[in-house]
């Protein structure tokens, strides 16, 4: 298949999806989400498959839903007549079947595991992206935050809870404040970080030590892990969650935050925003991912 928004390979065992935007960072836009369920179904289909690689082409994993157009392109799901209609945004965003959260959620579903290759930035929705990976390697400079905490947000797939226990995530979840890919792994938010010069083959080692194991195997033990999450609710919050995010996106506070960056522009929106914290954007160039690191289809 052909995609718009990212390009799905395979090398034996091995299956890749690579998020293909990368002068935007990889930002979210339709129809990313749609073409990701149909590429983790093409590696689920395909009995020659035993492990997915998610990465992302550039210099960065995934910036998040991109807003600059103050989210009009996901229009027809959540305005009526021009105007945003809440029970139609919950409506959309909860459904399995056209909600972008649940899209990305089909690697959480899937029974092949699934290695996210995190660098660059990997903020917002590409946080919660990269977290409903079965494994998380990350660059060390890499910066994984969510900071729409502060601003026009909330969490979506949940993970960043069931990964952190009660202490860090409700330090993340109220302050948005970046980890690096160091410091996440420090936390047990992902499984481990490396320097950027050994991150794909990290993970491409990775890949080939699952792929030695029987196919029933690895479905048995993520199935297994997967069932004790469900049963501590993780269903329900992410259907609170993305129902919350609705909300926060429509407050009188966030209406505002969208006129300013379509009056002056993202940067000055989001400067705005993390300046207090002095952090993404607003952080020194030694708090932020090396550009000069990126990851070539």
């Amino acid at each position: 298949m052909t995609f718009e928004t990212l390009v799905y390979a395979t090398d034996g065992p091995i299956a890749t999806i690579t998020l293909n935007r990368p002068e935007q960072l990889n930002t979210i836009v339709p129809p990313m989400p749609d073409e990701f369920e149909s590429a983790i179904n093409l590696a689920v289909r395909d009995n020659s498959v035993k492990v997915v690689i998610l990465r992302g082409a550039g210099r960065s994993f995934c910036a998040g839903y991109d807003f600059g157009e103050g989210f009009h392109l996901w229009d027809e799901h959540i305005t009526t007549d021009g105007a945003w209609d809440s029970g139609k945004d919950f409506a959309w965003a909860t459904a399995h079947a056209v909600a972008p959260t649940q899209k990305f959620l089909s690697m959480w579903r899937a029974p092949k595991p699934v290695i996210a290759q995190v660098h660059g930035w990997c903020v917002g929705g590409g946080s919660d992206t990269a977290l409903c990976a079965d494994i998380v390697i990350a660059s060390e400079d890499a910066r994984i935050g969510t900071p729409y905490s502060r601003m026009w947000g909330c969490y979506l797939s949940g993970l960043w809870i069931y990964r952190l226990g009660l202490t860090k995530a409700k330090e993340y979840a109220l302050t948005g404040k970046p980890l690096s890919g160091r410091e996440a792994a420090a936390v047990h938010l992902i499984n481990c970080a490396v320097p950027f010069a050994h991150l794909e083959e990290t993970v491409g080692r990775t890949a080939r030590q699952l792929a030695s194991i029987p196919s029933s195997q690895l479905a048995a033990m993520k199935l297994v892990v997967n069932q004790a999450y469900e049963n501590m609710g993780l269903a329900s919050t992410q259907i609170i969650g993305p129902i919350l995010d609705g909300l926060m996106r429509n407050t009188p506070d966030a209406i505002d935050f969208i006129r300013r960056a379509e009056k002056d522009g993202v940067r000055a929106a989001i400067a705005a925003r993390d300046g207090p914290f002095g952090d993404y954007s607003q952080a020194p160039a030694n708090e932020r991912p090396n550009p000069d690191h990126i990851v070539k289809i």
